[in-house]
């Protein structure tokens, strides 16, 4: 009897052991799964998002995506000018992840040590001026923005899209006399699609967006402009793991998908 009961607790073990290598094999899938930036599920909360203006259609996407990949996640989007987001989280408002349209506004929050980790970049974009349908001031080149009586809009200087602007004046040795000046690409955007411009300067990926409410102008001047996107975990986040989730899904392919069809490019 003896025997027979030493036997049957060497297989009672066995199975034992068997059963727990299966479930770290299991374990450990699920982590690689993780790590290679599937839809497994990174973690559950709130999710608090400050993004550029520029990147409103983007990000509305890509959050969407990320919360279907996360459920019990939700994602919440704070657009507005980089200058204008960056002053807000240095005046502690609560963020957990802050996307820029330049490095100089993701600087001054690394300098003050606002930003957790290093900022990772994301995404390239450059300048186009955009016109009403039918380009009623015939606007054909950056010269034609600086003609009497053509009523342009561009982004304040503080702002990534207005200090571009600066960039290609110097570039092209053209001086705009801008009727207003605004705090984001978008409120430039809305100015030119309400008719209250003949032209503005905005991304191209805005031009793209918009569909056929403006016309789009190219212009070889944008290229002395190109503006690179950085993205980065904010320091007061309370839920970094989720946020550093987040980031990953916009750096890696599904993220990069979405911003390539915008017009995005690499950096």
């Amino acid at each position: 009897m003896s025997t027979i009961r030493v036997r049957i607790g060497a297989l009672l073990a066995a199975g034992v052991l068997a059963a727990g290598l299966a479930g770290c094999a299991a374990s450990n899938t699920a982590a690689g799964r993780t790590q290679s930036g599937s839809s497994t599920a990174a973690g559950t909360g709130t999710l608090t998002v400050f993004a550029a203006a520029s990147l409103k259609p983007t990000f509305t996407k890509i959050a969407s995506e990320f919360e279907a990949a996360n459920p019990g996640t939700k994602v919440t989007l704070n657009f507005a000018g980089s200058s204008d987001l960056a002053t807000q989280i240095t005046q502690g408002a609560p963020a957990d992840v802050f996307a820029s349209a330049d490095t100089r506004n993701m600087a001054k929050l690394s300098d003050a040590k606002l930003i957790d980790g290093t900022a990772s970049n994301f995404a390239t974009n450059v300048l186009e001026i955009a016109v009403p349908p039918g380009n009623p001031a015939s606007v054909s080149s950056f010269a034609d923005l600086a003609k009497p009586g053509v009523k342009v809009v561009v982004c304040a200087p503080q702002v990534p899209c207005g200090a571009a602007t600066e960039t290609v004046e110097q570039a092209a040795g053209t001086t705009l006399k801008p009727v207003s000046e605004e705090s984001s690409v978008t409120d430039v955007l809305g100015k030119v699609t309400s008719g209250e411009a003949d032209a503005g300067l905005v991304y191209v990926t805005d031009v793209k967006n918009a569909g056929d409410k403006v016309q789009g102008i190219p212009f070889s001047e944008s290229g002395k402009a190109v503006n690179t996107y950085p993205i980065a975990t904010a320091g007061s986040s309370r839920n970094k793991e989720l946020a550093r989730a987040f980031i990953a899904t916009v750096t890696g392919s599904e993220g990069r998908k979405v911003l390539s069809e915008a017009g995005f490019g690499t950096p």
